[in-house]
C-alpha cells in the first residue's frame, strides 16, 4: 500500500519560515494534482494550497502571498514553502495526491508557531 511521507515540520517563531516535503514509498502514476491539508485542534481539515498536473495552483485565501506550493510530478515530490508564518497557522499539515481516481494521504507532520 503506497504512503506518503511528510518532512519539515516543526516549532518556529512567528514571522519564521519552513518548508513541507511529502513523497511516496513507492510510484504513483497518472497524477492528477498534489495538494497541503491542515487540521488545527477543533476544526476540520481543510486545503492549504494545491497544484495541478498543469502547473495551476490555488492557494487558501489565509496563506497567499505567505506559502507556495511546488511540484514535481515525475518525482512525484510536493513542497509547500511556508513564510511569514502565524500563531493561526499552528496545525497538523498532510499531504495529498490524486491520481487514478484514487486519493493518497500523509499521516501528517506537526506545524508549531509560537507568539
Amino acid at each position: 500500500q503506497v504512503q506518503l511521507v511528510e518532512s519539515g515540520g516543526g516549532l518556529v517563531q512567528a514571522g519564521g519560515s519552513l518548508r513541507l516535503s511529502c513523497t511516496p514509498s513507492e510510484d504513483i502514476f497518472d497524477i492528477l494534482a498534489m495538494g497541503w491539508y491542515r487540521q488545527a485542534p477543533g476544526e476540520e481539515r481543510a486545503v492549504v494550497a494545491a497544484i495541478h498536473s498543469s502547473g495551476a495552483t490555488t492557494y487558501t485565501d489565509s496563506v497567499k502571498g505567505r506559502f507556495t506550493i511546488s511540484g514535481d510530478f515525475a518525482k512525484t515530490t510536493v513542497y509547500l514553502q511556508m513564510n511569514s508564518l502565524k500563531p493561526e497557522d499552528t496545525a497538523i499539515y498532510y499531504c495529498a495526491i490524486t491520481a487514478g481516481g484514487i486519493g493518497y494521504w500523509g499521516q501528517g507532520t506537526q506545524v508549531t508557531v509560537s507568539s
